[in-house]
């Protein structure tokens, strides 16, 4: 790819989805968050997961401001630990000033970690929340297109904004989410021979405009980082200092100026969670 050599290059990128609240990077965070700044990473937002993971992320935000942002929320995994309280946490944690959006939140019938009927419960509560706030959503969706879709179409008038974040599906899927003027995140997952061709096939046809950037560290890393990056990154987890290599990646696959993604993104990134 002609154009990845080109990726030290970018600036003020902002990587839209880190998971640092887990154990992953626990022990060596400040030196992740100064890898990232380094490598022109300018902003990330650290997801919220579930009540005690949003609350660490807001911590975070505090101990680092003006370079993270986060969400507050249930990710569908854990959407049977949803009730009044924790509708009553997250509605509080999203109106704090470093809190960008709701979720993680949507649907997982992959695994189904929780019942089918608790992740729709707690989504559609989530959205309620979002709209209420005026917030956009942070939105998770495997295996469960249908479902997701007929829910968030109910809603989809009353919120400020959508994101499908860590977009992995077809064509087809991200034509139904362009039509329910929902963004894209794209991950390292375009980088990837194996597992990458249908996403490498559907970014060619979602506008620019609706696309954003994200690592989703330490998960996605991708597979063909050159070794000046591989070498600065432990075994098997990804950092938010790769960004810039999934900008040049995606415009590859759109067959667009890297420096031109890469601001077009960002510009819409800080518009979407208000940085």
């Amino acid at each position: 790819m002609a154009s990845l050599k080109k990726s030290s290059e970018l600036e003020n990128l902002i990587d839209i989805g880190v998971n640092f609240t887990g154990s992953a990077f626990k022990k060596d965070l400040p030196q992740v968050i100064e890898r990232a700044t380094t490598a022109g990473v300018a902003n990330m937002i650290v997801t919220g997961t579930n009540l005690q993971h949003s609350d660490d992320a807001i911590e975070l935000c505090e101990r680092y401001p003006h370079i993270l942002y986060s969400t507050a929320g249930v990710h569908p995994h854990h959407a049977s630990e949803w009730d009044d309280k924790t509708a009553q946490e997250i509605h509080s944690m999203a109106q704090l000033n470093c809190v960008k959006a709701v979720g993680e939140c949507g649907l997982d019938y992959n695994r189904n970690f929780s019942d089918p009927k608790d992740q729709r419960k707690s989504f559609e509560a989530q959205l309620e929340i979002a709209a209420d706030l005026q917030l956009p959503v942070f939105l998770h969706q495997r295996d469960a297109h249908d479902d997701f879709l007929s829910i968030l179409s109910r809603w989809r008038e009353r919120l400020s904004g959508a994101v499908a974040h860590c977009f992995t599906g077809t064509a087809e899927e991200a034509r139904a989410y362009l039509e329910l003027d929902l963004m894209i995140g794209v991950t390292g997952w375009i980088c990837d021979e194996r597992r990458g061709q249908s996403l490498q096939q559907a970014v060619k046809d979602i506008p620019l405009a609706r696309l954003m950037i994200e690592t989703d560290a330490p998960y996605l890393m991708p597979r063909d980082l050159p070794e000046n990056l591989s070498t600065q990154l432990q075994e098997r987890r990804n950092e938010p200092l790769v960004l810039a290599h999934v900008c040049a990646a995606l415009a590859f696959y759109k067959n667009l100026d890297v420096q031109e993604v890469a601001q077009q993104t960002t510009q819409q990134a800080k518009q979407f969670f208000n940085v």
